[in-house]
């Protein structure tokens, strides 16, 4: 049974492009800025700076453990290393139960898009964006299954015209406003902590989710040329890129429309500020083109983490073996493949029972944040420990590479624990519920013996 993924396949740009893939800028925008405008009105384009923060402490953490640890599985194999097989067992779950449940929120984009081309008026149906959801679901699978080198060129024709776009739209945005005036008027208080309590948590979560993504290059690294070096670059780099988008795009929300109206705009914002900004309905249909092409590129980068993380888990014993098998042709982990497309349209139909999309989005989002910020929290504490003597060589380093990462994790567990008593019902249900499902398929009898090479030197 072949047991290794296709060596050397992705260079360093590629490594980018899929870390930007991953976050989804398109994506993204569409459908989460009137999350975070919900929980964070005129402050949301600040929170994107502030809450950056710690995701870039989290990146530096991936940066140095990928230098030490190449492994498919990423923060499953660094946790389980280092706090045992526990730890990195739900480490693993937790990035697959996220994935999981991402694939309703990445789905739906990419119908509604589609129906603004063809039926607008169907859009708000649920069930018929559902059924579009699922053709686009089975076709980016698909093409998963063929192999990451086709994978990957399509992604970097993907990821550039949907910047592109974007970068149009962006700036037809500020034109507009500078020459007839904005809804809200701009104050640098935007970028202040005026935040309440609960307020504080909600848009901590949110922000997790925007950023969320890039760290596939991780899981790609084991197909990646000099993985040491290039897969945890891309994905630090990755978040610089979108910070940029995600804030001038918030921005615009907040000049172009009132808070309670860009909360309405939970399904596609980037259409309507396109239209907003004199750009007419063909301008929206056209930023409509890269938020699909967004949704498929974040839905091709959700997958390739779920299957690289399930294969990695499999191959090692965490979860059923079969799973750690790569098929021969193609050279992908197609049986984790397969799961992920038979439990995605389960999930994907059964998120059709709900009452709006806006519904399935919001309780979405939140439920992803509860685990992500507990994987990357992980992943962050690892780095800490590992790197904790590192102080001996350079103290600028221990902060950087130690402290830098223990303090985004806690911080990260902290908004995570503290949200988790101000969510619905579903939310908690779909978020810890989803983590605590794992003790399920948890053995621990099992011997777990990590497939990535010992650790190295000192980052």
């Amino acid at each position: 049974m072949r047991t290794e993924l296709r060596a050397n396949s992705l260079s360093f740009i590629e490594s980018i492009v899929m870390g930007i893939a991953g976050s989804a800028p398109g994506y993204t925008i569409a459908v989460t800025t009137a999350a975070l405008i919900g929980a964070a009105g005129l402050l949301s384009p600040g929170s994107l700076i502030i809450f950056a923060i710690p995701m870039l402490g989290i990146a530096v953490a991936y940066k140095a453990l990928t230098k030490r640890m190449v492994n498919a599985g990423a923060a499953y194999d660094w946790t389980s290393r280092v706090f045992g097989k526990f730890f990195g067992y739900f480490s693993g779950w937790a990035l697959l139960v996220a994935s999981m449940v991402f694939m309703v929120t990445g789905s739906l984009p990419i119908a509604t898009s589609t129906l603004n081309f063809i039926a607008p008026a169907l859009t708000k149906s649920v069930v018929i964006t559902t059924g579009v959801a699922t053709f686009w679901f089975l076709l980016i699978a698909f093409v998963l299954i063929a192999g990451i080198k086709l994978t990957s060129k399509i992604q970097m024709v993907m990821s550039t015209i949907e910047l592109v776009i974007l970068a149009v739209v962006a700036i037809a945005a500020f034109v507009h406003v500078g020459l007839h005036g904005s809804v809200n008027h701009f104050s640098w208080s935007w970028f202040g902590f005026h935040y309440t309590a609960g307020g504080f948590a909600a848009t901590a979560l949110v922000v997790i989710f925007f950023y969320w993504g890039w760290d596939v290059t991780a899981n790609l690294s084991e197909e990646t040329k000099d993985a040491e070096t290039n897969a945890g670059n891309g994905g630090f780099g990755s978040v610089f890129v979108t910070i940029v988008y995600y804030v001038a795009f918030t921005l615009a929300a907040l000049l172009l429309f009132t808070t309670k109206a860009a909360q309405g705009y939970s399904d596609n914002i980037v259409y309507n500020i396109a239209v907003a900004s004199g750009l007419g309905r063909t301008g929206g249909l056209i930023a409509s083109v890269a938020v699909i092409l967004s949704s498929i590129a974040t839905l091709e980068t959700t997958m390739l983490q779920f299957s690289r993380t399930l294969f990695a888990m499999g191959r090692d014993g965490a979860m059923p073996t079969a799973f750690g098998a790569v098929d021969q042709r193609t050279e992908t982990p197609v049986r984790a493949m397969y799961l992920l497309i038979g439990v995605g349209l389960v999930v994907l139909w059964v998120s059709s029972l709900m009452p709006t999309i806006n519904t399935i989005i919001t309780d979405s989002v939140n439920a992803i944040g509860i685990q992500v910020a507990y994987y990357y929290g992980l992943a962050g504490l690892v780095a800490a420990w590992m790197l904790r003597d590192i102080y001996k060589e350079s103290v600028w380093r221990w902060i950087a590479f130690c402290l830098f990462p223990a303090a985004s994790a806690i911080f990260l567990f902290a908004m995570a624990l503290y949200a988790i008593t101000t969510f619905n019902t579903i939310t908690n249900l779909v978020g810890i519920g989803g983590l605590v499902a794992g003790i399920v398929f948890f053995r621990p009898w099992r011997t777990i013996v990590p497939s990535a090479p010992a650790p190295a030197a000192a980052e």
